[in-house]
């Protein structure tokens, strides 16, 4: 530990060229007197780290020093490319090898580059959870999966208790819920990582398919879900309005075939997922939409109108 807060110590020193012993332990998340301890040792090392005194002092390293510690493993080449989604790596346990990576890839960087990571992060940001998700911790099953996807280990898991043996290709981060995409014999399936038990990664190694695209197949399996919740159809009668809004109130998975089956007179099909799901849809084209079929989301619909109407008549 005290070694990786080190070579942390010189990577900051190296990329912004000199900094004071406050802003060092907050970097590093230690006490002042931490880092005047870790400042002599490393100068004990050979390190030529100096304190520059005065006003607007602290710790440099001589001038043409360079450490040769800017390579990265594979752990920390592989997290870099996550550092943009601190969140996930945060839960599955990888902040510290980012946190790593990005020093090592800054030091390497020519001094006139050394600020683009700070003046990129100032302006772009993603936040991935999604709303309201509070301080709900991350399932107590990401940290071995994710360690299992990076290692292309097989896991034995139990899943709605059945204990299932899995090859893991990969994690999907969604609206805040985390999905693994794994193969079970010879199918890919999608599995809710909060729904897993106990996890067990196993010593055996598995073959990835070479074939296999996670992307692809995230993008395939999600809409192949969403239009698998659509189970109901309604027929309504829009006005040009009405025709304009659709695209704003009709589910995506729904909305091409919805498009394709228009009339001149606005009469459209729309599959939705419910009737009650449809009438909060209805409800939102308001007089833009009539509802032809069925009858009972018609009838729903006639009723909310005639109440409305009640608490605006004078």
């Amino acid at each position: 530990m005290r070694a990786s807060r080190l070579m942390s110590l010189v990577l900051l020193l190296q990329g912004r060229g000199g900094m004071t012993a406050a802003e060092l332990a907050k970097e590093l998340e230690v006490s002042e007197r931490t880092v005047h301890r870790d400042v002599l040792a490393l100068s004990e090392a050979g390190v030529p780290v100096y304190a520059d005194r005065g006003r607007g002092g602290g710790y440099r390293l001589l001038d043409g020093y360079r450490t040769r510690l800017t390579g990265l493993d594979r752990a920390e080449a592989e997290a870099l490319f996550l550092s943009g989604v601190p969140a996930a790596l945060r839960e599955m346990g990888l902040e510290e090898v980012a946190a790593t990576a990005r020093l090592k890839a800054a030091a390497a960087l020519s001094p006139a580059l050394r600020d683009a990571p700070a003046v990129a992060a100032q302006r772009f940001h993603l936040d991935a959870p999604g709303w309201f998700a509070g301080d709900v911790p991350p399932p107590e099953a990401l940290a071995p999966l994710a360690r299992a996807v990076w290692n292309d280990r097989r896991v034995s898991a139990v899943y709605k208790g059945n204990v299932r043996t899995l090859e893991p290709y990969g994690l999907v981060l969604k609206a805040g819920a985390w999905y693994l995409a794994a193969r079970l014999g010879t199918r890919f399936l999608i599995f809710r990582v909060h729904r897993f038990g106990a996890v067990s990664v196993l010593a055996e190694p598995f073959d990835r398919e070479p074939s296999f695209d996670l992307a692809a197949f995230w993008a395939e399996r999600s809409a192949e879900f969403s239009r698998s919740l659509l189970r109901d159809v309604v027929t309504l009668r829009l006005s040009e309005q009405g025709v304009r809004m659709l695209r704003h109130i009709a589910d995506p998975a729904a909305l091409d075939d919805a498009l394709a089956s228009l009339r001149p007179d606005g009469t459209v099909r729309l599959a939705v997922e419910s009737v009650p799901v449809a009438f909060s849809q209805v409800l939102r084209f308001g007089p833009e939409a009539e509802v032809l079929d069925p009858p009972e989301l018609r009838e729903l619909v006639a009723d909310a109108a005639a109440r409305m109407a009640a608490l605006y008549r004078p």
